[in-house]
């Protein structure tokens, strides 16, 4: 909802949907229903017309990879995502400047680990971190062939070459990563693994399940 108060309020809970001008009267006809869903409005005229749209449109980054991977499921089966997977992703906000990445489960979203925000870093670092952090948890977990997914060529690239190409210049500010990086290359160098790297298909299957939503 906007930073005012909402006047009208959409409801849409499968059966019908409706517009109500009480918060009360709406309240009573989504609150304990499953997949029932609210939005509050300034206008009616706003709120009749969320009426003909799906709800997901109106939510958010979350609820719109419910349909997301509702049309993934619609795919035909050699088109779809592998599971069970780990998918990893990366997010930087400048070019050097706050970095941080992520693992989650590719079929429920549920975050596995995390790292950062960390200063002087890169989008293509943070996805290179990403894939080793994968790899080298799945190996203590005694998980070989559990698949990972990455929207990065230029980061899988990077993994499967045991290095990575990045030409940032090391300072004091990014000093951190740089030991990571080090350790990182070190245990690709020191270690086997069999998990398929794998790219994911962002232009089929919409976002990767790891992004931050921060386009």
């Amino acid at each position: 909802m906007s930073a005012k108060k909402a006047k009208y309020y959409t409801v849409w809970n499968g059966e019908q949907t409706a517009v109500y001008d009480s918060w009360t009267e709406c309240e009573r006809h989504f609150k304990g229903i499953e997949g029932a869903k609210c939005k509050g409005f300034q206008t009616r005229e706003e709120a009749e017309e969320a009426c003909f749209h799906s709800p997901f449109e109106y939510f958010s980054k979350a609820a719109k990879q419910m349909v997301q991977k509702a049309d993934i499921a619609a795919l035909p089966a050699d088109k779809q995502p592998r599971y069970p997977a780990l998918a990893v992703d990366g997010a930087c906000s400048g070019n050097p400047g706050m970095m941080e990445y992520r693992g989650v489960d590719a079929a429920t979203g549920n975050e596995i680990f995390h790292f950062g925000p960390a200063a002087g870093g890169t989008n293509n670092i943070a996805e290179f971190l990403a894939i080793v952090h994968a790899l080298a948890l799945l190996k203590q977990q005694n998980q070989p062939g559990l698949i990972i997914y990455s929207d990065s060529r230029t980061a899988l690239a990077w993994v499967r070459k045991r290095k990575c190409g990045s030409k940032l210049a090391p300072t004091e500010e990014n000093r951190r990563l740089f030991d990571l990086i080090q350790r990182a290359e070190n245990w690709l160098n020191v270690n086997t693994y069999t998990n398929p790297l794998l790219k994911w298909d962002t232009e089929l299957w919409g976002e990767i399940p790891a992004d931050f939503g921060r386009k």
